[in-house]
């Protein structure tokens, strides 16, 4: 896996670093006495040195002193020599207790382990020596594979948590096709969440292309996903390019028809914009002249010939809205702007991805605003838009929506920002809570030293947050 797909993490037991480091140093010297020693019993006191059981059995990890077992583990070419100890190895898993000690247990000195990354296969040794957890984004996804393999749960839930800590748009697709293959439910659910709220990022992305034909169809298949249809055809196309690379095919027209089969048939492309249609998926060459000629007539024509694609629009996902104010006001001298931010501060009890604002408007007739909406983590701009849009003179909200949905995750403070530049005079909210139910998701609010326009908890602007759980 990419190491740009995941960023890199480490989970660390509650032992010292030190005590970790001393145990480390420690191994390399009683290596170099076992190679000088005749006897190759190293330092003849060196249990003494380590008060727990823990960091004594830590010392056997990856060290030949009492080996009685050897891996070359890794595909031809890639091998490494790991040394075992076959009863922490059979106290430590279900499989290699079986191996060693069950009934058809063969007494081999060296056991060949091709499917399994070397880099992989000391994380989960040193799971099971040493009780500690050292992940990082080159190797979680082959790690989770070995606990798999060996049946080592709780390092398997280790590599699911950091997978799911570390999901966005980018790697959701990918990650959907792995945790099908090992068979994690919750891990494929948190994948659809992202994929369906921000299925434009996760369409364009380059982990999108490296997807299986399985996978590929689930997606195309997927009512929910909140993109448009020529999003999803152009990038079934690039999926379709790549695809063509791995089976060593020219990436010609003719090919990529080949490769995506029965899965082009996924592509709602009759519920494209008539001008999407005519100036995308019409030329691209990958439609037949008969198919793009009768969606054309499906397009125009009273009577409508039959189509293999499926002709109804996707439903994608419902936004739901977050009102933080329990009423609204306005007054002759209220509320004014001037350039001035309006600006709030909120946190989530779950991950959601916030699309958008709701805006008061005029509160004396029709008004027309442009809005600079952003929202902030920790200071740092996350998305930002300069937007218009039309009030009708009513005290209803008006929704304003970022480029794409914002994954906010859960237990950190956000701030969400609007500078609004139109008629002086809105309405604006009043009785404002701390604490808002929306659903399943908890919001919190709370003042920001940005705002320096008056919008705070108890009254102002921005009194709606425009999401997808």
């Amino acid at each position: 896996m990419a190491a740009e797909l995941f960023p890199t993490k480490k989970l660390v037991p509650s032992a010292s670093t030190s005590s970790t480091t001393s145990i480390q140093q420690y191994q390399q010297q009683n290596l170099t006495n076992n190679n000088s020693s005749s006897g190759g019993g190293g330092c003849c006191n060196w249990q003494g040195l380590y008060p727990t059981i823990r960091e004594r059995n830590s010392v056997m990890f990856n060290n030949e002193m009492m080996a009685d077992v050897h891996f070359v583990v890794g595909p031809p070419g890639g091998t490494q020599r790991v040394p075992g100890h076959k009863y922490v190895l059979a106290v430590g898993s279900s499989v290699f207790h079986a191996m060693f000690y069950g009934e058809l247990a063969e007494d081999q000195d060296e056991i060949r382990i091709p499917d399994v990354e070397p880099p992989s296969f000391l994380a989960m040794l040193k799971y099971i020596y040493c009780d500690e957890i050292d992940l990082c984004a080159d190797t979680v996804l082959a790690t989770l594979y070995a606990a798999k393999k060996y049946i080592v749960p709780h390092l398997a839930r280790a590599c699911v948590n950091f997978l799911e800590t570390s999901l966005s748009a980018k790697n959701a697709c990918v990650l959907l096709s792995q945790s099908c293959l090992f068979e994690e439910p919750d891990l494929t659910q948190r994948c659809w969440e992202v994929i369906d709220a921000q299925a434009e990022l996760a369409l364009r992305s380059e982990g999108f292309c490296d997807i299986d034909n399985q996978t590929l169809e689930s997606i195309l298949r997927r009512e929910t996903l909140n993109a448009k249809e020529m999003v999803v055809f152009e990038a079934a196309l690039n999926w379709a390019e790549a695809e063509c690379q791995r089976q060593d095919l020219l990436p010609t027209i003719e090919n990529k028809r080949l490769v995506l089969g029965k899965a082009i048939y996924l592509i709602r492309i009759p519920t494209m914009a008539l001008e999407d249609f005519a100036n995308g998926a019409a030329q691209s060459g990958v439609l037949t002249l008969n198919e793009t000629n009768d969606i054309f007539l499906w397009y125009t024509a009273a009577k409508k010939p039959e189509l293999l694609f499926c002709t109804k629009p996707r439903k994608g996902l419902a936004p739901q809205r977050c009102h933080r104010f329990q009423s609204c006001a306005y007054r002759s001298n209220q509320w004014r702007y001037r350039g001035r931010c309006d600006s709030i501060q909120f946190a989530v009890g779950k991950r959601v991805f916030i699309a958008g604002f709701g805006l008061y408007g005029s509160s004396c007739g029709s008004a027309e605003y442009s809005a600079k909406i952003e929202l902030k983590r920790q200071g740092v701009p996350m998305a930002q838009r300069i937007i218009k849009y039309f009030s009708d003179g009513s005290s209803s909200t008006f929704p304003v929506w970022f480029e794409y949905p914002v994954q906010i995750e859960p237990d950190t403070f956000y701030t969400a920002s609007v500078v609004l530049d139109g008629n002086e005079l809105s309405y604006f909210g009043q009785e404002g809570m701390t604490e808002v139910q929306c659903g399943k998701v908890t919001f919190q609010f709370q003042c920001s030293s940005d705002s320096t326009n008056g919008t705070g908890v108890q009254g102002g602007q921005i009194p709606e947050l425009i999401f997808y759980a």
